[in-house]
């Protein structure tokens, strides 16, 4: 606990902002908070103003150099309170592989798996997205995922367990991509369907298929798209693509696209 300064130790604290700045930098490299940090300084006899513009103006803790810790405030890593390592990770944002773009949706046909912490019982390594979008279960039975993203369905899946297992921890993978594809026609060296893994360009999906042929009408290619019932056509131009120009032809594709290249 730290004890408030007396007046003549408060004259000393308060004699250079520069010290407090490099204080809040010292402690944010330490694992505090800035709550943490502003309680502690603020209690040592720094005004809040002063504490609240320091912590504006230091720099992060990745980027934080070494200095003094101002007199009169204790040091975060030797002296005073240092947060465990369990609680200076409270606040950091879960890093999860998915297997997926985070905005992917999940289809009829995608592999998934459920994965929930330390509960076996609960998880499943392979579940199969049926055409009425839903998949089995241990515990909650069936759960409707399609049209999800994997973080979307991690929410849904977990609110369902909350009555088995209290503050279970979900994580869904996907590692099949089944229910999203392009397709490549005519003078391609690999006609046929595509698996839609990422959001390619005409240009990444023609080079998926192997490249093009040498018959092929290098700029007559076109992508069928249809939306909302009609069916548009939009042409490109491989050559003023490849060579940098009309870049604009080179668009991403969307799931159900079909890129012609007529021989």
């Amino acid at each position: 606990m730290i004890v408030p300064l007396t007046q003549a130790a408060y004259a000393q604290a308060v004699s250079s902002e520069k010290d407090l700045v490099q204080y809040v930098s010292d402690a944010r490299k330490a694992g505090l908070s800035d709550d943490q940090i502003q309680k502690n300084a603020v209690s040592t006899g720094w005004s809040q103003a002063a504490v609240v513009d320091a912590i504006r103006a230091a720099p992060s803790a990745k980027s934080a150099g070494s200095a003094t810790v101002p007199p009169g405030v204790k040091d975060p890593v030797s002296n005073g309170v240092k947060t465990p390592p369990a609680a200076a990770t409270t606040n950091e944002i879960k890093s999860v592989d998915r297997g997926v773009p985070d905005d992917y949706q999940i289809g009829a046909g995608d592999v998934i798996q459920v994965n929930v912490w330390k509960e076996p019982d609960a998880s499943i390594p392979t579940a199969v997205v049926r055409p009425d979008g839903k998949i089995s279960l241990p515990l909650v039975k069936e759960v409707s995922v399609v049209g999800l993203t994997p973080k979307q369905a991690e929410t849904v899946i977990t609110a369902k367990l909350g009555q088995f297992i209290n503050g279970a921890d979900v994580t869904v993978v996907v590692s099949e991509i089944n229910s999203k594809k392009v397709y490549l026609v005519g003078a391609v060296k690999k006609e046929g369907p595509l698996a839609y893994t990422y959001r390619m360009s005409v240009m990444q999906a023609i080079s998926e298929g192997g490249g093009l042929t040498d018959y092929a009408k290098r700029k007559k290619i076109y992508v069928l798209r249809t939306e909302n019932g009609r069916q548009f056509r939009l042409p490109f131009n491989y050559d003023a693509v490849l060579k940098g120009e009309r870049m604009e032809l080179n668009i991403p594709l969307l799931p159900g696209d079909t890129v012609v290249i007529p021989h």
